[in-house]
């Protein structure tokens, strides 16, 4: 089989990192109000070996722990506190703390989690909401990408970069320090609870870890899928993603305007039930518009009034080449073209080998498909097959960038890079 010549891949390699560490809760069993008696001794005799401490020996203690820990987390005795408020109710028996104690005893109840020491992939890639310092010619954009620590549990990071006139892509630098959300809301919605995560404005984007912060998304925030959404002039980065919760899956969206405040919220209806669904960039014809899949190996159209509910949908694409004879699915929102929507699909081959093709939907009806890859654009390169899932290349969505599009995917479900494409090129390969 020929490969693809039309695409030029960057010579960019975004690997995981077990140096990047966010605090998270440390829970000898689980969380305080969930104890049972036994439990909440356990919590209790901790937190009663510390006030055994004199003074001398707690502030110590507390200077030993800001020594080996505050260069690594920006605000780290602000965690102290905000931890040792979530464990109040486990120290209902104990008397008033000093400041030195309560930090400390919010200490015990924190580790360093590795979130990226596993894996960093399965990107997505939208234009920056900051355009600033970007080349002449060129365009800044945010890549997010899955990352998984111990554990398996995956969260949502970022990455910032520019592409230039000439089609080179460059990634910023990331952080050396990386943090959770600063402030977390909750809130009743009428179709499940809405959580609100703000972010430090100082923080670098690559220091934002969004992480499993509800019952749903407990072992995981997977393959988020943004797209710049144009609602009615007002430009909003939506992403559908995976929430698993070790034993269910469901859809869930997350919106933010700037990348620093975010929220998220679930999907309602049958169709939400699946994973991979991609939202288009606007309305059609006054509704909202997804691609998913509900029969475990073809493409649906979905159409909604409510971005929260989805029903039903049309299959409009099923397997037809031999590359994606077991299943395809979208690798992110359909991109917005001229001479159509351009949707980036997965297909998995003979020996679980996953590639990505592209097809062409009509503008005005997307349920026609106007024309298929008949080959891959991307499949595994030799140099690429190894990793914690062999035999994978995957995107989470692309961008158009004038007469290209910057495609970001992951390799072997390790590690991510980029390619360009040339559209022309791409629509000339594709055959009705």
């Amino acid at each position: 089989m020929s490969q693809i010549t039309f695409l030029n891949r960057q010579a960019l390699h975004l690997r995981p990192d077990p140096a990047r560490v966010v605090v998270r809760p440390f829970r000898p069993a689980v969380e305080p109000r969930n104890l049972n008696p036994t439990d909440r001794t356990r919590a209790n005799h901790i937190v009663d070996r510390v006030l055994a401490l004199d003074p001398e020996a707690a502030a110590g203690q507390l200077s030993d722990v800001l020594g080996n820990f505050q260069g690594r987390h920006r605000r780290l005795l602000e965690r102290f506190e905000a931890r040792a408020d979530d464990m109040e109710r486990a120290f209902a028996n104990h008397v008033r703390f000093t400041e030195t104690q309560r930090r400390l005893v919010g200490a015990y109840f924190l580790h360093e989690y590795a979130f990226e020491a596993a894996a960093l992939f399965n990107p997505s890639i939208v234009p920056h909401p900051d355009q600033s310092g970007a080349p002449e010619g060129g365009r800044r954009f945010i890549l997010s990408l899955r990352a998984v620590g111990e554990g398996h549990i995956s969260s949502l990071t970022f990455r910032s970069g520019s592409i230039a006139a000439d089609g080179n892509v460059s990634i910023d630098p990331s952080a050396r320090l990386a943090s959770v959300p600063g402030d977390e809301r909750r809130t009743s919605g009428p179709h499940g609870d809405e959580v609100e995560l703000v972010f430090a404005s100082d923080e670098d984007i690559s220091e934002r870890v969004i992480f499993p912060v509800t019952d749903s998304q407990a072992h995981g925030i997977e393959d988020a899928r943004f797209v710049e959404f144009d609602e009615g002039g007002r430009k909003i980065f939506r992403a559908t993603y995976t929430a698993y919760s070790g034993q269910a899956i469901r859809s869930e969206m997350i919106e933010t305007l700037d990348f620093v405040s975010f929220r998220m919220f679930p999907l309602q209806g049958d169709a939400a039930v699946n994973k991979g669904m991609a939202l288009f960039p606007r309305r059609l014809d006054g509704r909202y518009a997804m691609i998913g899949r509900q029969d475990n190996e073809s493409l649906y159209l979905i159409y909604s009034d409510d971005l929260r509910v989805w029903q039903g949908g049309q299959p409009i694409l099923k397997p037809r080449f031999p590359w994606e004879f077991v299943q395809i699915g979208n690798c992110g929102s359909p991109i917005e073209l001229d001479q159509g929507w351009l949707l980036l699909t997965h297909g998995v081959g003979p020996v679980r080998r996953y590639s990505i093709g592209a097809v062409l939907l009509d503008k005005e009806d997307p349920s026609k498909v106007l024309a298929r890859s008949r080959e891959p654009l991307v499949r595994p390169e030799p140099s690429e097959r190894e990793g914690y899932v062999p035999n994978v290349v995957y995107t989470c969505g692309a961008m158009r960038h004038g007469d290209q599009i910057v495609l970001p995917y992951a390799v072997s479900d390790t590690f991510s890079t980029l390619a360009t494409i040339e559209i022309a090129a791409l629509l000339r390969a594709m055959e009705g």
